[in-house]
């Protein structure tokens, strides 16, 4: 199994579609039990400018097949995605079960100086929704950190928003999702901000190290 792309796409980036099935035809479906991992995000989730299997969700589809976990992570990342458009798409993407949702937005809403309040907002709303549909479901939220140049106090206050929120929200955080890539030119693309191949397998590790807390051990699995 592999990492699908973002749902709103009309087909697989690596010449992989999924199939429309007929509807005369008579076969029952195959059962699928697989357990799904939604990673809901920016392009940064999406792998701008990579393979979407390079991208860190690939990169963890990989590893936890290796492992022999029976996940299916599903690449829901949108470029350019912001707190509030990704609340306006939430509903769709959320019409397939979940057991796992990892909630990567906000750096868009920094970047261009939207004020925090409403992006906690965006967050803690979407957050709500997830549970709402899938009580049970894990959430974790992936902490942002903004450069410098937003001015200290909004920087500061940007930074302090995600772990707030996971603990006001009982959801498990990635203190930040770009800790060991963000500002280091050699792994980033020439925009500064996008992770290179090299940046996103770095940027898979930080998301793993909590991922595992939200996912069942393939011995629990078997049990």
């Amino acid at each position: 199994m592999g990492c699908r792309d973002n749902p709103a796409s009309n087909g697989d980036k690596n010449g992989a579609t999924v199939p429309v099935e007929d509807s005369t035809a008579s076969a029952e479906p195959e059962a699928n039990t697989s357990e799904t991992i939604l990673f809901f995000g920016d392009s940064l989730t999406a792998g701008l400018g990579l393979d979407p299997n390079l991208a860190f969700p690939g990169l963890l589809q990989q590893r936890l097949d290796s492992l022999g976990y029976s996940y299916e992570v599903v690449n829901a990342g949108l470029s350019g995605e912001t707190t509030a458009s990704g609340k306006n798409r939430l509903g769709w993407v959320l019409n397939q079960p979940l057991e796992v949702f990892v909630l990567e937005l906000g750096a868009n809403d920094g970047l261009r100086g939207i004020p925090l309040a409403e992006t906690r907002k965006n967050l803690k709303a979407m957050i709500a929704q997830v549970r709402a549909k899938y009580p049970d479901v894990v959430i974790v939220l992936a902490g942002m950190q903004l450069p410098p140049n937003m001015g200290p106090e909004y920087t500061d206050e940007f930074r302090k928003m995600f772990p707030e929120i996971a603990q006001s929200e009982d959801v498990l955080l990635i203190p930040f999702l770009l800790q060991d890539v963000g500002g280091i030119p050699e792994l980033n693309q020439e925009d500064g901000i996008h992770p290179t191949e090299a940046g996103h397998k770095i940027v898979a590790d930080n998301v793993w190290a909590v991922l595992q807390k939200a996912i069942r051990s393939p011995e629990r699995e078997a049990s």
